[in-house]
């Protein structure tokens, strides 16, 4: 196979004490916490997937208006500064991984405590959010396919601590007139758990570029007024179907 994915029942992991985040106001970062995991999963960049984001630079990547990407780049990572920015790599079916780091803003409150989120295919929104600590996260948590689903758990590292989606897309299927015969899909693990399992899309979700769900499209990570971090960005396109033969 071009490339292996392994999910690994976590069994290692010891119980612990779940922690709820700091108040807002709070001096301090609150302090990491130990979870049990139901799965872990371990990969590392298959050889042929396509490299978004690899530390250097923002070549393969524009904002939506055709000029170039304006975020910085730095150690290895690039921060949010204005603007939304999308991959010039555009896709179907995909197995998409991104890495994020989250500032800690315990001045800010709900949906303006860091905020930006991952949109696959430009339509179709992962949040990103401060959630770290909530007990029962919402559709407008980290995790969440915004307004559509809340992740199944929460899978949050605290603020300022590196974090992973690994998303698997299964595009909308549409007929020649362009009508919807099957919803898009998606699987999304975080920091390794499952938080959405083969969830059927409801459409596109709010601020998508647009609704014409036939044709592939871009990642867009967006731009929130938070200076939220990403590394390590690929993906891997899948195909569409397996062989019908015996």
């Amino acid at each position: 196979m071009p490339y292996v994915l392994m999910l690994m029942l976590s069994s290692l992991l010891s119980l612990a004490t779940s922690a709820r985040a700091a108040a807002p106001g709070s001096a301090q970062v609150p302090p990491p916490r130990e979870r049990t995991l139901p799965y872990r999963l371990v990969s590392a960049r298959p050889a042929d997937a396509v490299v978004l984001f690899d530390g250097k630079d923002l070549v393969n990547w524009r904002q939506p208006n055709g000029r170039p990407a304006a975020w910085q780049v730095k150690d290895g990572q690039m921060t949010i500064t204005r603007g939304n920015i999308i991959s010039k790599e555009t896709f179907g079916d995909a197995l998409i991984h991104v890495e994020f780091r989250i500032p800690y803003e315990p001045q800010a409150h709900g949906q303006e405590r860091a905020n930006s989120g991952v949109y696959l295919q430009g339509r179709y929104e992962i949040q990103l959010l401060d959630s770290y600590g909530i007990k029962i996260p919402g559709k407008g948590d980290c995790g969440a396919v915004y307004g559509q689903y809340a992740a199944l758990v929460n899978a949050c590292k605290p603020p300022l601590e590196w974090q992973s989606y690994d998303a698997i897309f299964r595009a909308a299927r549409v007929d020649e007139s362009g009508k919807v015969t099957e919803p898009a899909r998606i699987t999304v693990l975080q920091n390794g758990t499952v938080i959405h399992n083969n969830v059927e899309l409801l459409g596109p979700t709010a601020g998508a570029m647009d609704s014409d769900v036939g044709k592939p499209g871009p990642l867009l990570l967006q731009d929130h007024g938070s200076p939220l971090q990403f590394r390590n960005i690929w993906l891997v396109h899948l195909p569409l179907k397996g062989s019908d033969a015996y």
